[in-house]
């Protein structure tokens, strides 16, 4: 199963505080073990919400909203994405992360067989060709 783990925004991340050399050796330690176990597809932190915008929708209106946003708590800092056997799996190495203060959420990706009959198998079709070309597009 896939899970998606948002690391939450602080107050710190929001103001665009850096990890010192010794958190940035401690994240690097951790995400290479990621690696190692096979369980990393992909990762990134995300600049403070500042440097961000949000498109609001409303029928076929949209409206664009510069950041900073309100509730750093509610905000996400960066994030992973995990191949994993299990939600149980995911969280025991989520308990591993380095860190003193912060807060992770680990949701569930959507898999194929999740979306139900209104994921006709034509549309299966179309997502596996739209992957297979991202795919060929991107390195991670």
């Amino acid at each position: 199963m896939k899970v998606m783990v948002l690391v939450k925004s602080t107050p710190e991340s929001e103001v665009g505080a850096m990890l010192s050399t010794e958190e940035f050796a401690e994240m690097g330690a951790y995400n290479e073990a990621l690696v190692k176990a096979g369980i990393i597809l992909a990762g990134e932190g995300l600049h403070p919400s500042a440097k961000g915008v949000r498109i609001y929708f409303d029928g076929k209106d949209r409206k664009t909203v510069d950041g900073p946003f309100t509730e750093a708590k509610e905000l996400v800092a960066g994030f992973w994405i995990w191949q994993v056997k299990s939600m149980e799996e995911a969280i025991e190495w989520a308990k591993r992360c380095p860190g003193q203060e912060g807060e992770l959420e680990l949701r569930p990706v959507f898999e194929i067989e999740d979306l139900g009959e209104g994921f006709t198998p034509e549309l299966r079709e179309q997502d596996e060709r739209l992957r297979a070309q991202s795919q060929t597009n991107t390195t991670l």
